[in-house]
């Protein structure tokens, strides 16, 4: 045993400090997948006036799973999502259209290398 006191861990901060010039500062992270259909979900749902619990019964899948997907929290397979669009009338090309235009909407500018007046806003998707 000693008699030192406990090391204490060093903290980080997440976040640069606000005095840093832009070109410094990290590039703002790119929206995840799972969060931009998830977004589409429930905007066509409450859009709709419809509840959880009403689509999931259409869809057949489980209200917490739902309610998870929408959040962002869980990465759903394609038969969840196609069930799930097709419960509030869309086709699963729909719902993923309507967040790919989203993921363009929230990516711009562009990376760098790459213009933000490229002419290619195209989807691809690799099983």
């Amino acid at each position: 045993m000693t008699d030192q006191a406990p090391r204490r861990a060093r903290v980080i901060p997440l976040r640069p400090p606000a005095g840093r010039p832009a070109s410094e500062r990290p590039a703002p992270r790119e929206p995840l997948w799972r969060d931009l259909v998830g977004d589409v979900l429930r905007r066509e749902r409450q859009s709709q006036e419809r509840t959880l619990q009403d689509v999931a019964d259409a869809a057949r899948i489980s209200m917490p799973y739902l309610s998870e997907v929408e959040r962002g929290r869980k990465e759903a397979s394609s038969e969840v999502l196609a069930a799930a669009a097709h419960a509030l009338g869309l086709s699963l090309g729909d719902l993923l259209a309507r967040a790919q235009g989203e993921l363009v909407r929230l990516a711009r500018p562009a990376r760098p290398g790459r213009t933000a007046n490229s002419s290619y806003d195209g989807l691809c998707l690799v099983a």
